[in-house]
């Protein structure tokens, strides 16, 4: 039974002043959240409704491609951690118990579930196999914010693919992308999948799933054919003017002027002119030089991962003595591995000359340094896909990941099978997350306006509000209410707000502010007529329904609409 006058939603005038988030704000104002520490949320009723709905829609497609659901524990040993390198994980929460042993909390299953596997499965004829869970995550978040996009709990469905070969593991990858494009769709968002990093994950490759929107804390790359995280994606870089080639370096003057803007002006050119020189310390490797152009930023994930190792700027103290001062350093006499940008090229470039206030002209690639080439900028908008099409940068909501592991987590915890000729060999694995918190603010974010959240049909609380005017005890009060029944009974998702304290108004206010699809107005003028006042919240289309028997025909009329719109 849905009826505000005795059901916990406690809506807000305003927002916390804390919350950036449109989905933030709303979703506390609505009465769906509430927050009981930094980055620690509590679902009220209204807002676990959704939440059940996108669950369950995620089940449904988990099942329909044959994964089977299991839960795992959130309280793990710590060992199988260790075995896999991933106990040293920042965000990781760690504990001992009153004995003294490690524990951990997980944020994965992946140590666990491929345990299990380890145990279980021994003959290729068991495999291929897929196994979920919805269950509860942990993650020590640094700096928990935007409500439920970045928390230190949360619910995860979390499936993992076992298989023989590569060739097994992309015919399950596909099954879950095909799992996981109906998923959102049918939660009625606007997403796009994208190439990504493979992170903490670890493994062969991996895809991401965003849900573009203000809120996002991604950025996308997009263009026609093209979609990548910014992260990760490579593009043709927008050309630039150089200043004319000389036969051999030469030194400018540029007392006190240390940044790409103050020194492009100073010798008239442009900032991608110039080569920005940035001193790294790379595990395993030491020193090195990356260069990229001036007007470019790095990006540390392909830095990373073109090093195969991870890498830190280097400090003034660690690089002054071998190269030069911060600020007029470049690669011409550097001494230290260089590696630089592809998108680099020509000649008449301008660099640090590695001593102070000074800085070289007309330099040469490749004929006044040697270089090891890599991409490592991160892509800007106007930049080109191979193909000639401009890539523009939206912000987006990550809504779903998915990894070719390998063989990753299958060889350190010792996962393995015997094939046909009695050879033991790893398993192939692959892992696939979706977060429906994620899901339902991305779907807040996308159809919310001026009034409050707009609902797509398939997560929404509740299909239809009834909203009865007046304090109640009259004719209005039984109409609202039969209203109320016939929805209940005929199988529709009805709220009735029959508070008899709150004023025209407040109900009106309330209901633009939970946005469910469709709102239903029961009013003396109304009741004298025979009709409801409807109004749909995502378009605002108004219209009159008849009260009586004809009254759920009419609503399911309008919410087959709805649905096949959204």
């Amino acid at each position: 039974m849905s009826r505000l006058s005795n059901y916990l939603l406690p809506t807000l005038k305003d927002a916390p002043a804390d919350a950036e988030a449109l989905s933030h704000r709303l979703m506390v104002r609505a009465g769906l959240i509430r927050q009981l520490g930094a980055g620690i949320w509590t679902w009220l009723p209204a807002g676990l409704r959704s939440v059940r709905k996108a669950e369950a829609i995620i089940r449904e497609e988990m099942d329909a491609i044959g994964c089977q659901e299991l839960l795992l524990p959130v309280l793990q040993p710590a060992e199988m951690w260790k075995q896999t390198d991933r106990y040293g994980i920042t965000e990781l929460f760690k504990l001992e118990d009153r004995k003294g042993s490690d524990m951990v909390l997980a944020m994965t299953g992946e140590e666990a579930l491929t345990l299990h596997v380890s145990r279980e499965i021994r003959s290729y004829r068991e495999l291929p196999l897929m196994l979920y869970q919805v269950q509860t995550k942990e993650r020590d978040e640094p700096r928990p914010r935007a409500g439920v996009l970045r928390t230190r709990e949360f619910t995860m469905k979390d499936a993992y693919s076992f298989d023989r070969d590569e060739d097994g593991l992309a015919r399950s990858y596909e099954l879950q992308r095909g799992a996981y494009a109906r998923v959102y769709d049918r939660c009625g968002l606007r997403w796009y999948e994208v190439e990504s990093d493979v992170g903490m994950m670890g493994g062969i490759g991996a895809h991401e799933y965003m849900a573009p929107c203000a809120a996002g804390e991604d950025q996308v790359a997009i263009a026609p054919g093209y979609a990548a995280n910014v992260e990760i994606a490579s593009a043709v870089a927008k050309p630039v003017d150089l200043p004319p080639p000389l036969d051999a370096p030469r030194e400018a003057p540029t007392p006190g002027l240390s940044t790409i803007d103050g020194v492009s002006d100073a010798l008239g050119v442009s900032p991608g002119a110039l080569i920005k020189a940035m001193p790294v310390m790379a595990e395993d490797r030491g020193l090195v030089l990356v260069l990229i152009r001036g007007d470019h930023r790095l990006s540390e994930v392909k830095l990373a991962n073109h090093l195969g190792t991870p890498a830190r700027l280097a400090r003034p103290d660690e690089f002054q003595e071998v190269i030069g001062p911060a600020g007029f350093i470049g690669p011409v006499g550097a001494g230290v591995p260089i590696l630089m940008d592809e998108a680099i090229s020509g000649a008449g470039l301008v660099a640090g000359a590695n001593k102070a206030d000074a800085h070289l002209i007309g330099i040469e690639p490749g004929r006044d340094f040697d270089f090891e080439p890599c991409d490592v900028r991160t892509v800007e908008a106007g930049d080109t896909t191979e193909a000639g099409e401009v890539i523009e940068i939206e912000d987006a909501i990550e809504i779903g990941n998915i990894f070719k592991l390998g063989t990753r987590y299958s060889v350190p915890l010792n996962a393995t099978f015997l094939d046909e000729d009695g050879s033991e060999r790893p398993i192939v694995m692959g892992s696939y997350g979706i977060g429906p918190a994620r899901i339902i603010a991305a779907a807040i974010e996308q159809g919310a306006d001026e009034k409050g959240i707009a609902w797509p049909l398939a997560i929404a609380p509740w299909a239809v509000h009834v909203v009865q005017l007046g304090r109640g005890g009259d004719e209005v009060s039984d109409a609202a209410e039969a209203a109320y029944e016939a929805l209940r009974e005929a199988g529709i998702e009805v709220l009735l707000d029959d508070r008899p304290n709150a004023g025209t108004g407040e109900k009106l206010t309330d209901a633009e502010l939970l946005g469910c699809p469709l709102r239903l107005v029961v009013g003396k003028r109304g009741v004298a007529e025979g009709v409801a006042e409807s109004q749909e919240r995502a378009s605002g289309e108004e219209g009159r329904i008849p009260l009586g028997d004809d009254l759920v025909s009419g609503v399911r009329e309008i919410l087959d609409r709805i649905g096949s719109s959204g």
